[in-house]
Protein backbone atom coordinates (compact mmCIF):
# COMPACT_ATOMS: atom_id res chain seq x y z
CA UNK A 1 0.00 0.00 0.00
CA UNK A 2 1.22 3.38 -0.74
CA UNK A 3 1.34 6.64 1.18
CA UNK A 4 -1.12 7.91 -0.73
CA UNK A 5 -3.86 4.93 -0.50
CA UNK A 6 -2.63 4.78 3.70
CA UNK A 7 -3.53 8.86 4.01
CA UNK A 8 -6.79 7.79 2.11
CA UNK A 9 -7.79 4.65 4.48
CA UNK A 10 -6.40 6.84 7.69
CA UNK A 11 -8.66 10.11 7.00
CA UNK A 12 -11.86 9.54 9.23
CA UNK A 13 -13.76 11.39 11.52
CA UNK A 14 -10.82 11.26 14.26
CA UNK A 15 -8.77 13.57 11.95
CA UNK A 16 -11.43 16.81 11.67
CA UNK A 17 -10.49 18.86 14.51
CA UNK A 18 -13.32 21.35 15.93
CA UNK A 19 -12.33 24.21 17.21
CA UNK A 20 -13.86 26.77 19.22
CA UNK A 21 -14.30 30.11 17.40
CA UNK A 22 -11.97 32.06 19.42
CA UNK A 23 -9.36 29.12 18.93
CA UNK A 24 -9.85 29.40 15.13
CA UNK A 25 -8.83 33.10 15.49
CA UNK A 26 -5.89 32.13 16.99
CA UNK A 27 -4.62 29.83 15.18
CA UNK A 28 -5.29 31.38 11.96
CA UNK A 29 -5.09 35.23 12.98
CA UNK A 30 -3.70 36.10 9.49
CA UNK A 31 -7.31 35.40 8.25
CA UNK A 32 -9.00 38.32 10.51
CA UNK A 33 -6.56 40.64 10.38
CA UNK A 34 -3.74 39.91 7.67
CA UNK A 35 -0.71 39.21 9.34
CA UNK A 36 0.87 39.35 12.87
CA UNK A 37 3.28 41.67 12.28
CA UNK A 38 3.38 45.36 13.03
CA UNK A 39 0.35 46.25 11.06
CA UNK A 40 -1.47 43.10 11.89
CA UNK A 41 -1.19 44.44 15.79
CA UNK A 42 -2.59 47.48 15.02
CA UNK A 43 -5.26 46.36 13.15
CA UNK A 44 -6.25 45.20 16.65
CA UNK A 45 -6.47 49.08 17.57
CA UNK A 46 -8.50 49.76 14.38
CA UNK A 47 -11.45 47.54 14.73
CA UNK A 48 -12.25 48.79 18.36
CA UNK A 49 -11.78 52.61 17.02
CA UNK A 50 -13.79 51.73 14.46
CA UNK A 51 -16.37 50.63 16.70
CA UNK A 52 -16.14 53.69 18.06
CA UNK A 53 -16.45 55.84 14.84
CA UNK A 54 -19.47 54.02 14.34
CA UNK A 55 -21.12 55.19 17.05
CA UNK A 56 -20.08 58.84 16.54
CA UNK A 57 -20.70 58.67 12.64
CA UNK A 58 -24.74 57.60 13.71
CA UNK A 59 -24.85 60.59 16.09
CA UNK A 60 -23.56 59.26 19.66
CA UNK A 61 -20.91 60.78 20.98
CA UNK A 62 -18.18 63.53 20.21
CA UNK A 63 -15.32 62.81 21.55
CA UNK A 64 -13.39 59.25 20.82
CA UNK A 65 -9.75 58.98 23.41
CA UNK A 66 -7.20 56.34 22.55
CA UNK A 67 -4.34 56.19 25.84
CA UNK A 68 -1.34 53.71 25.27
CA UNK A 69 -0.52 52.74 28.80
CA UNK A 70 2.74 52.35 30.40
CA UNK A 71 2.43 48.57 30.73
CA UNK A 72 2.10 48.27 26.74
CA UNK A 73 -1.81 47.58 26.74
CA UNK A 74 -3.98 50.31 25.52
CA UNK A 75 -7.73 51.70 25.69
CA UNK A 76 -10.12 52.68 23.45
CA UNK A 77 -13.16 55.05 25.40
CA UNK A 78 -16.00 56.26 23.21
CA UNK A 79 -19.51 58.06 24.35
CA UNK A 80 -21.82 56.27 22.43
CA UNK A 81 -24.43 54.46 23.54
CA UNK A 82 -22.70 51.17 25.61
CA UNK A 83 -22.57 48.27 24.49
CA UNK A 84 -25.91 46.46 25.39
CA UNK A 85 -25.65 44.29 28.71
CA UNK A 86 -29.05 42.86 28.55
CA UNK A 87 -29.51 39.17 28.33
CA UNK A 88 -29.44 37.73 24.37
CA UNK A 89 -32.53 35.87 24.10
CA UNK A 90 -31.35 33.32 21.90
CA UNK A 91 -27.14 32.59 23.65
CA UNK A 92 -28.38 33.49 27.21
CA UNK A 93 -25.62 35.35 28.12
CA UNK A 94 -25.00 39.19 28.38
CA UNK A 95 -25.29 40.62 24.75
CA UNK A 96 -21.84 42.09 25.69
CA UNK A 97 -20.26 39.17 26.32
CA UNK A 98 -21.92 37.45 23.02
CA UNK A 99 -20.29 40.18 20.92
CA UNK A 100 -16.76 39.50 21.82
CA UNK A 101 -16.73 35.96 22.02
CA UNK A 102 -18.42 34.77 19.18
CA UNK A 103 -17.89 35.77 15.26
CA UNK A 104 -20.05 37.48 13.25
CA UNK A 105 -22.37 39.00 16.26
CA UNK A 106 -23.41 42.45 17.10
CA UNK A 107 -25.65 45.02 16.19
CA UNK A 108 -24.22 46.12 12.79
CA UNK A 109 -26.18 43.50 10.87
CA UNK A 110 -29.57 45.39 11.53
CA UNK A 111 -30.15 48.90 10.00
CA UNK A 112 -32.11 49.76 12.28
CA UNK A 113 -29.55 50.34 15.05
CA UNK A 114 -26.87 51.51 12.64
CA UNK A 115 -27.74 53.11 9.39
CA UNK A 116 -24.06 53.05 8.73
CA UNK A 117 -21.11 50.90 9.59
CA UNK A 118 -17.59 50.12 8.87
CA UNK A 119 -18.03 46.85 10.66
CA UNK A 120 -19.88 44.51 8.30
CA UNK A 121 -18.15 41.43 9.04
CA UNK A 122 -18.86 41.69 12.84
CA UNK A 123 -15.61 40.30 13.44
CA UNK A 124 -13.99 42.81 14.97
CA UNK A 125 -14.47 42.72 19.33
CA UNK A 126 -14.02 39.30 18.91
CA UNK A 127 -10.77 39.25 17.44
CA UNK A 128 -9.52 41.63 19.15
CA UNK A 129 -10.16 40.20 22.46
CA UNK A 130 -9.50 36.23 21.13
CA UNK A 131 -5.64 37.59 19.97
CA UNK A 132 -5.35 39.62 23.62
CA UNK A 133 -3.37 38.45 26.63
CA UNK A 134 -6.57 40.35 28.18
CA UNK A 135 -9.42 42.67 27.31
CA UNK A 136 -11.77 44.24 29.91
CA UNK A 137 -14.75 46.12 28.88
CA UNK A 138 -16.76 48.43 30.47
CA UNK A 139 -20.06 50.39 29.81
CA UNK A 140 -21.71 53.19 30.99
CA UNK A 141 -25.47 53.07 30.03
CA UNK A 142 -28.80 53.45 32.14
CA UNK A 143 -27.18 55.07 34.51
CA UNK A 144 -24.83 53.07 35.77
CA UNK A 145 -21.49 50.90 35.11
CA UNK A 146 -20.69 47.99 33.88
CA UNK A 147 -17.68 45.74 33.91
CA UNK A 148 -16.77 42.40 32.40
CA UNK A 149 -13.50 40.79 31.27
CA UNK A 150 -11.27 38.23 29.96
CA UNK A 151 -7.96 36.37 29.50
CA UNK A 152 -5.78 33.89 27.64
CA UNK A 153 -7.29 34.65 24.62
CA UNK A 154 -10.81 35.37 24.75
CA UNK A 155 -11.84 32.91 27.83
CA UNK A 156 -14.21 34.41 30.49
CA UNK A 157 -12.85 35.97 33.63
CA UNK A 158 -15.01 37.78 35.29
CA UNK A 159 -18.61 38.03 34.42
CA UNK A 160 -20.93 40.71 33.98
CA UNK A 161 -21.38 42.88 36.94
CA UNK A 162 -22.34 46.39 38.47
CA UNK A 163 -19.20 48.21 39.30
CA UNK A 164 -20.83 51.57 40.27
CA UNK A 165 -23.24 54.19 38.82
CA UNK A 166 -22.63 57.10 36.38
CA UNK A 167 -24.81 59.52 34.41
CA UNK A 168 -21.57 58.82 31.56
CA UNK A 169 -22.37 56.55 28.33
CA UNK A 170 -20.27 54.78 26.46
CA UNK A 171 -17.63 52.05 26.14
CA UNK A 172 -13.89 51.86 27.12
CA UNK A 173 -12.00 48.98 25.87
CA UNK A 174 -8.85 48.03 27.44
CA UNK A 175 -6.81 45.18 26.09
CA UNK A 176 -2.82 43.86 25.95
CA UNK A 177 -2.04 41.95 22.90
CA UNK A 178 -0.88 38.33 23.64
CA UNK A 179 3.06 37.89 22.95
CA UNK A 180 1.94 34.47 22.06
CA UNK A 181 0.45 35.31 18.93
CA UNK A 182 2.57 38.75 18.08
CA UNK A 183 6.30 38.57 18.07
CA UNK A 184 6.65 42.70 18.44
CA UNK A 185 3.53 43.98 21.04
CA UNK A 186 4.69 47.82 21.19
CA UNK A 187 2.15 50.13 20.03
CA UNK A 188 3.45 52.89 17.54
CA UNK A 189 2.49 56.26 18.79
CA UNK A 190 3.24 57.65 15.13
CA UNK A 191 1.21 54.86 13.36
CA UNK A 192 -1.90 55.56 16.10
CA UNK A 193 -1.43 59.56 15.32
CA UNK A 194 -1.10 59.08 11.90
CA UNK A 195 -4.71 56.81 11.85
CA UNK A 196 -6.52 59.01 14.18
CA UNK A 197 -5.54 61.94 12.18
CA UNK A 198 -6.72 60.74 9.06
CA UNK A 199 -10.22 59.62 11.04
CA UNK A 200 -11.07 63.39 11.93
CA UNK A 201 -10.41 64.18 8.29
CA UNK A 202 -13.30 61.51 7.92
CA UNK A 203 -15.28 62.70 10.56
CA UNK A 204 -15.60 66.08 11.07
CA UNK A 205 -16.62 67.55 14.68
CA UNK A 206 -15.10 64.95 16.71
CA UNK A 207 -12.60 64.98 18.88
CA UNK A 208 -10.16 61.88 18.37
CA UNK A 209 -7.43 62.47 21.75
CA UNK A 210 -4.16 60.49 22.15
CA UNK A 211 -2.04 60.05 24.91
CA UNK A 212 0.79 58.08 25.96
CA UNK A 213 1.31 57.70 29.57
CA UNK A 214 4.75 56.46 29.12
CA UNK A 215 5.66 59.81 27.85
CA UNK A 216 3.27 62.34 28.85
CA UNK A 217 2.29 63.04 25.10
CA UNK A 218 -1.13 64.16 24.24
CA UNK A 219 -2.91 65.07 20.71
CA UNK A 220 -6.10 66.58 20.13
CA UNK A 221 -7.54 66.08 16.08
CA UNK A 222 -10.53 67.79 15.10
CA UNK A 223 -11.50 69.05 11.63
CA UNK A 224 -14.45 70.80 10.13
CA UNK A 225 -14.39 71.35 6.49
CA UNK A 226 -13.11 67.06 6.41
CA UNK A 227 -11.75 66.47 3.36
CA UNK A 228 -11.35 69.54 1.74
CA UNK A 229 -8.74 70.05 5.01
CA UNK A 230 -7.36 66.37 4.17
CA UNK A 231 -6.85 67.09 0.78
CA UNK A 232 -4.98 70.66 1.55
CA UNK A 233 -2.91 68.95 4.27
CA UNK A 234 -1.05 66.26 1.80
CA UNK A 235 -0.65 68.99 -0.73
CA UNK A 236 0.60 71.66 1.05
CA UNK A 237 4.13 71.97 -0.35
CA UNK A 238 2.97 71.76 -4.00
CA UNK A 239 1.87 74.49 -6.58
CA UNK A 240 -1.80 74.19 -6.79
CA UNK A 241 -3.69 74.38 -10.09
CA UNK A 242 -6.87 76.09 -8.87
CA UNK A 243 -8.51 75.66 -5.61
CA UNK A 244 -9.27 72.33 -3.98
CA UNK A 245 -12.74 71.00 -5.26
CA UNK A 246 -14.69 69.33 -2.77
CA UNK A 247 -18.46 68.30 -3.12
CA UNK A 248 -21.45 66.00 -1.33
CA UNK A 249 -23.94 64.08 -3.20
CA UNK A 250 -27.07 62.43 -0.89
CA UNK A 251 -29.37 62.28 -3.45
CA UNK A 252 -28.90 58.60 -3.00
CA UNK A 253 -28.97 55.80 -0.05
CA UNK A 254 -25.19 55.86 -0.90
CA UNK A 255 -23.60 59.17 0.42
CA UNK A 256 -20.88 60.20 -1.91
CA UNK A 257 -18.13 62.76 -0.62
CA UNK A 258 -15.08 63.90 -2.61
CA UNK A 259 -12.45 66.43 -2.49
CA UNK A 260 -9.57 66.58 -4.98
CA UNK A 261 -6.60 69.02 -6.23
CA UNK A 262 -4.33 68.88 -9.09
CA UNK A 263 -0.84 70.64 -8.66
CA UNK A 264 1.49 71.65 -11.24
CA UNK A 265 5.20 70.57 -10.98
CA UNK A 266 3.81 66.76 -9.35
CA UNK A 267 3.95 63.29 -11.99
CA UNK A 268 1.90 61.09 -9.83
CA UNK A 269 -1.51 60.35 -8.83
CA UNK A 270 -2.43 60.19 -5.37
CA UNK A 271 -6.37 58.70 -4.59
CA UNK A 272 -7.41 57.10 -1.16
CA UNK A 273 -10.50 55.79 -0.78
CA UNK A 274 -13.08 55.17 2.35
CA UNK A 275 -16.08 53.40 2.69
CA UNK A 276 -18.11 53.67 5.81
CA UNK A 277 -15.22 55.84 6.73
CA UNK A 278 -12.60 52.41 6.61
CA UNK A 279 -9.72 53.41 4.61
CA UNK A 280 -9.62 50.60 1.31
CA UNK A 281 -6.37 50.40 0.18
CA UNK A 282 -7.27 48.49 -2.69
CA UNK A 283 -9.45 50.57 -3.66
CA UNK A 284 -12.81 48.93 -5.10
CA UNK A 285 -16.05 49.69 -6.67
CA UNK A 286 -16.03 53.48 -5.58
CA UNK A 287 -12.65 54.00 -7.02
CA UNK A 288 -13.37 52.41 -9.76
CA UNK A 289 -16.52 54.29 -10.38
CA UNK A 290 -14.29 57.76 -9.64
CA UNK A 291 -11.71 57.25 -12.21
CA UNK A 292 -14.05 56.57 -15.15
CA UNK A 293 -16.23 59.48 -14.03
CA UNK A 294 -13.37 61.58 -14.19
CA UNK A 295 -11.64 60.82 -17.57
CA UNK A 296 -15.11 60.70 -19.50
CA UNK A 297 -16.27 63.87 -17.93
CA UNK A 298 -13.23 66.22 -18.81
CA UNK A 299 -13.62 64.01 -22.36
CA UNK A 300 -16.70 64.92 -23.08
CA UNK A 301 -16.36 68.66 -21.86
CA UNK A 302 -13.25 68.76 -24.15
CA UNK A 303 -14.95 67.79 -26.87
CA UNK A 304 -17.74 70.04 -26.75
CA UNK A 305 -15.37 72.91 -26.47
CA UNK A 306 -13.50 71.56 -29.32
CA UNK A 307 -10.49 71.78 -27.45
CA UNK A 308 -9.99 68.13 -29.03
CA UNK A 309 -11.33 66.27 -32.15
CA UNK A 310 -14.16 63.89 -31.80
CA UNK A 311 -12.07 61.24 -32.72
CA UNK A 312 -9.77 62.04 -30.07
CA UNK A 313 -9.57 61.61 -26.23
CA UNK A 314 -7.38 62.20 -22.89
CA UNK A 315 -6.19 59.49 -21.84
CA UNK A 316 -6.97 59.01 -17.86
CA UNK A 317 -3.60 58.06 -16.45
CA UNK A 318 -2.87 61.80 -17.61
CA UNK A 319 -5.97 63.36 -16.46
CA UNK A 320 -4.74 61.80 -13.14
CA UNK A 321 -1.19 62.91 -13.02
CA UNK A 322 -0.60 65.73 -10.37
CA UNK A 323 -3.79 65.42 -8.73
CA UNK A 324 -4.42 64.19 -5.54
CA UNK A 325 -7.91 62.91 -3.89
CA UNK A 326 -9.80 61.63 -1.55
CA UNK A 327 -12.71 59.81 -2.26
CA UNK A 328 -15.36 58.97 0.50
CA UNK A 329 -18.80 56.43 0.52
CA UNK A 330 -21.50 56.18 3.00
CA UNK A 331 -23.31 52.93 2.41
CA UNK A 332 -26.16 51.43 4.15
CA UNK A 333 -25.43 48.71 5.99
CA UNK A 334 -27.91 46.01 3.41
CA UNK A 335 -25.75 47.43 0.83
CA UNK A 336 -22.66 46.99 2.25
CA UNK A 337 -19.73 44.54 0.62
CA UNK A 338 -16.00 44.12 1.41
CA UNK A 339 -13.75 41.65 -0.60
CA UNK A 340 -11.65 40.05 2.34
CA UNK A 341 -11.59 40.08 6.07
CA UNK A 342 -9.40 42.87 6.06
CA UNK A 343 -11.92 45.25 4.60
CA UNK A 344 -9.37 46.31 2.03
CA UNK A 345 -11.28 46.97 -1.24
CA UNK A 346 -15.27 47.77 -1.27
CA UNK A 347 -17.23 45.48 -3.61
CA UNK A 348 -20.31 46.81 -3.45
CA UNK A 349 -21.44 46.60 -7.54
CA UNK A 350 -24.20 50.28 -7.03
CA UNK A 351 -21.05 52.41 -6.05
CA UNK A 352 -19.73 52.33 -9.21
CA UNK A 353 -22.59 54.15 -10.67
CA UNK A 354 -23.29 56.11 -8.23
CA UNK A 355 -19.80 57.64 -7.88
CA UNK A 356 -19.50 57.80 -11.25
CA UNK A 357 -22.93 59.95 -11.58
CA UNK A 358 -22.16 62.26 -8.59
CA UNK A 359 -19.16 63.25 -10.37
CA UNK A 360 -19.90 63.75 -13.81
CA UNK A 361 -22.88 65.98 -12.79
CA UNK A 362 -20.72 67.86 -10.10
CA UNK A 363 -17.41 68.29 -12.04
CA UNK A 364 -19.49 69.01 -15.63
CA UNK A 365 -20.87 71.87 -13.94
CA UNK A 366 -17.66 72.71 -12.24
CA UNK A 367 -15.51 72.80 -15.56
CA UNK A 368 -18.66 74.77 -16.93
CA UNK A 369 -17.95 77.46 -14.25
CA UNK A 370 -14.40 77.73 -13.90
CA UNK A 371 -13.27 77.56 -18.01
CA UNK A 372 -9.90 79.34 -16.93
CA UNK A 373 -9.31 76.63 -14.57
CA UNK A 374 -10.47 73.95 -17.39
CA UNK A 375 -8.42 75.10 -19.53
CA UNK A 376 -5.37 75.04 -17.61
CA UNK A 377 -6.02 71.38 -16.81
CA UNK A 378 -6.60 70.29 -20.45
CA UNK A 379 -3.01 72.24 -21.19
CA UNK A 380 -1.67 70.14 -18.25
CA UNK A 381 -3.13 66.62 -19.54
CA UNK A 382 -1.86 67.53 -22.89
CA UNK A 383 1.71 68.18 -21.53
CA UNK A 384 1.38 65.11 -19.71
CA UNK A 385 0.31 62.98 -23.01
CA UNK A 386 3.60 64.42 -24.63
CA UNK A 387 5.88 63.37 -21.92
CA UNK A 388 4.97 60.04 -21.88
CA UNK A 389 4.68 59.95 -25.77
CA UNK A 390 8.49 61.20 -25.57
CA UNK A 391 9.44 58.54 -22.56
CA UNK A 392 8.02 55.96 -25.07
CA UNK A 393 10.10 56.95 -27.46
CA UNK A 394 12.82 56.95 -25.72
CA UNK A 395 12.52 53.43 -24.15
CA UNK A 396 12.57 52.01 -27.73
CA UNK A 397 15.64 54.18 -28.63
CA UNK A 398 17.05 52.85 -24.81
CA UNK A 399 16.28 49.25 -25.99
CA UNK A 400 17.58 49.32 -29.45
CA UNK A 401 15.13 50.47 -32.18
CA UNK A 402 17.90 52.09 -33.55
CA UNK A 403 20.31 49.84 -33.04
CA UNK A 404 21.89 48.69 -36.76
CA UNK A 405 22.28 52.83 -36.94
CA UNK A 406 23.96 53.07 -33.36
CA UNK A 407 25.95 50.02 -33.65
CA UNK A 408 27.58 51.45 -36.81
CA UNK A 409 28.31 55.10 -35.24
CA UNK A 410 29.67 52.93 -31.88
CA UNK A 411 31.73 50.44 -33.96
CA UNK A 412 33.00 53.29 -35.80
CA UNK A 413 34.30 55.45 -33.30
CA UNK A 414 34.85 53.48 -29.82
CA UNK A 415 37.87 52.14 -28.79
CA UNK A 416 36.77 49.58 -26.40
CA UNK A 417 38.89 47.80 -23.52
CA UNK A 418 39.90 44.57 -23.68
CA UNK A 419 38.83 43.64 -20.05
CA UNK A 420 34.62 42.73 -19.27
CA UNK A 421 35.54 43.12 -15.73
CA UNK A 422 33.05 46.29 -15.93
CA UNK A 423 33.50 47.87 -13.03
CA UNK A 424 37.16 48.49 -13.39
CA UNK A 425 36.72 49.54 -16.87
CA UNK A 426 36.46 53.32 -17.86
CA UNK A 427 35.26 55.64 -20.64
CA UNK A 428 36.61 58.73 -21.64
CA UNK A 429 34.79 60.85 -23.60
CA UNK A 430 36.94 63.44 -25.75
CA UNK A 431 35.65 65.93 -27.77
CA UNK A 432 36.73 65.25 -31.50
CA UNK A 433 38.41 63.03 -33.86
CA UNK A 434 41.83 64.44 -33.22
CA UNK A 435 41.49 64.15 -29.65
CA UNK A 436 40.18 60.52 -29.89
CA UNK A 437 43.74 59.68 -31.74
CA UNK A 438 46.06 61.02 -29.06
CA UNK A 439 43.28 59.45 -26.00
CA UNK A 440 43.29 56.55 -27.69
CA UNK A 441 47.49 56.14 -28.13
CA UNK A 442 47.96 57.13 -24.82
CA UNK A 443 44.96 54.63 -22.99
CA UNK A 444 45.59 51.47 -21.41
CA UNK A 445 43.84 49.35 -23.77
CA UNK A 446 42.72 46.82 -21.07
CA UNK A 447 40.63 49.17 -19.27
CA UNK A 448 40.21 52.02 -20.56
CA UNK A 449 37.77 52.89 -23.66
CA UNK A 450 37.78 56.06 -25.44
CA UNK A 451 34.55 57.52 -27.63
CA UNK A 452 35.10 60.53 -29.42
CA UNK A 453 31.91 62.66 -30.02
CA UNK A 454 31.48 65.41 -32.63
CA UNK A 455 30.71 68.86 -32.27
CA UNK A 456 28.45 70.63 -29.20
CA UNK A 457 26.37 68.60 -27.73
CA UNK A 458 22.76 69.40 -27.35
CA UNK A 459 21.63 71.68 -24.20
CA UNK A 460 19.09 68.73 -22.57
CA UNK A 461 17.77 71.70 -20.29
CA UNK A 462 15.69 73.17 -22.93
CA UNK A 463 14.55 70.08 -25.37
CA UNK A 464 12.20 67.20 -25.10
CA UNK A 465 13.47 63.78 -24.29
CA UNK A 466 12.14 62.86 -27.78
CA UNK A 467 14.57 65.01 -29.40
CA UNK A 468 17.66 64.07 -26.75
CA UNK A 469 17.23 60.44 -27.70
CA UNK A 470 17.08 61.10 -32.06
CA UNK A 471 20.06 62.85 -31.47
CA UNK A 472 23.16 61.12 -32.95
CA UNK A 473 25.78 61.69 -30.08
CA UNK A 474 23.40 61.09 -27.39
CA UNK A 475 22.05 57.77 -29.17
CA UNK A 476 26.03 56.86 -29.29
CA UNK A 477 26.19 57.70 -25.58
CA UNK A 478 23.11 55.52 -24.51
CA UNK A 479 24.35 52.52 -26.20
CA UNK A 480 27.82 52.84 -25.37
CA UNK A 481 27.08 52.99 -21.79
CA UNK A 482 24.69 50.39 -21.77
CA UNK A 483 23.03 51.74 -18.26
CA UNK A 484 19.19 53.04 -20.41
CA UNK A 485 17.55 56.47 -19.60
CA UNK A 486 15.17 57.98 -18.03
CA UNK A 487 12.91 55.44 -16.01
CA UNK A 488 14.78 52.58 -17.10
CA UNK A 489 17.89 53.77 -15.79
CA UNK A 490 20.11 51.75 -14.01
CA UNK A 491 23.77 52.45 -12.94
CA UNK A 492 24.21 48.97 -12.14
CA UNK A 493 23.47 47.83 -15.88
CA UNK A 494 26.48 50.30 -16.79
CA UNK A 495 29.39 48.85 -18.92
CA UNK A 496 32.31 50.85 -17.41
CA UNK A 497 33.02 51.64 -13.73
CA UNK A 498 33.97 55.21 -14.09
CA UNK A 499 32.88 57.44 -16.84
CA UNK A 500 35.52 60.72 -17.35
CA UNK A 501 34.26 63.80 -19.43
CA UNK A 502 37.47 65.46 -21.16
CA UNK A 503 35.81 68.09 -23.50
CA UNK A 504 35.70 71.96 -23.24
CA UNK A 505 33.22 73.17 -20.32
CA UNK A 506 30.51 74.25 -22.74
Amino acid sequence: MDDIEKAERDYTARNIEVLSELEGVRKRPGMYIGSTNLSGLHHLVWEIVDNAVDEAVNGYGKKITVTMMKDGSISVEDEGRGIPVDIHPEAKIPAVQLIYTTLHSGGKFNSKVYQVSGGLHGVGATVTNALSEFCEVTIYRDGKIYHISFHNGGELYQPLEVIGVSSKHGTCVHFKPDPAIFPNTKFSWDTIYNRLEEKSYLLTGVHFILKDQKTGNSHDFYTEHGLREYVQSLTQNKTPIGETIDFVDKTNPIIVEIAMQWCSQDYNENILSYANDVKTGDGGTHETGFKASLTKTLNDWAQQNELIRPNQTIDGSDIREGLTAVVSVKIPEEKLEYEGQTKGKLGTPEATSVVSNAVQNFFTYYLNEHKDFALELIKKCQASKEARDAARKAKEAARGTKKKAVDYVISDKLASAQSKDYKNNELFIVEGDSAGGSAKTGRDRLHQAVLPLRGKPLNTDSVTMERIVSNTEFSTLIQTIGAGVGQDFDVNESRYGKIIIMTDAD
